[in-house]
């Protein structure tokens, strides 16, 4: 069996007007993507310390209320270091409200892996341009907030070399 590399994050969904907040992401395996916000804990970090610091960072919003809605998981081939599979294991969180405005570009500093964030329209949500987050994300909001928590593996990814932003 193959060795997978594992990741794990905290995202979040927020919506406006058949929109989901987005962000422009720079780095592994959804480089040049559109990906959802949010990412990995910090060391000793609360889930929902790292969903609020990584929203904050990476789109300039801040998290009022939210909620959990499950775990999935993401399985595709990926080269890097020493592995050629990855597997991504994801809380997606509903956000209920939050405060400021969405960001185009935010602060880079060492391991921001954003430029910033913008709100893209539901019918442009594809694999060929987003993350399987930012998809698994849309057909929840067009489920009313059901979400399924079959986890997804996909026999091939590409890694776009120039970004869709």
């Amino acid at each position: 069996m193959e060795k997978f590399h594992e990741a794990f994050g905290v995202y979040g969904i927020i919506t406006k007007a058949q929109q989901l907040a987005v962000i422009k992401k720079t780095g592994g395996p959804y480089r040049n993507r559109y990906d959802l916000p949010g990412g990995t804990p910090e060391n000793g970090e609360e889930l929902q310390q790292t969903l609020q610091r990584e929203i904050k960072e990476e789109t300039s919003l801040s998290v009022k209320r939210f909620h959990q809605l499950g775990i999935t998981g993401f399985r595709y081939p990926w080269d890097y270091q020493q592995w050629h599979w990855n597997q991504h294991l994801c809380v997606f969180n509903w956000i209920d409200s939050y405060t400021g405005q969405i960001a185009d570009n935010v602060a880079q500093f060492a391991g921001q892996d954003a430029l910033g964030a913008l709100w893209l329209p539901l019918d442009q949500i594809s694999l060929t341009t987003c993350s399987p987050l930012v998809v698994k994300a849309a057909q929840t909001i067009i489920q009313n907030g059901q979400f399924d928590a079959t986890e997804q593996n996909f026999t091939h990814w590409t890694v776009l070399t120039t970004p869709v932003y």
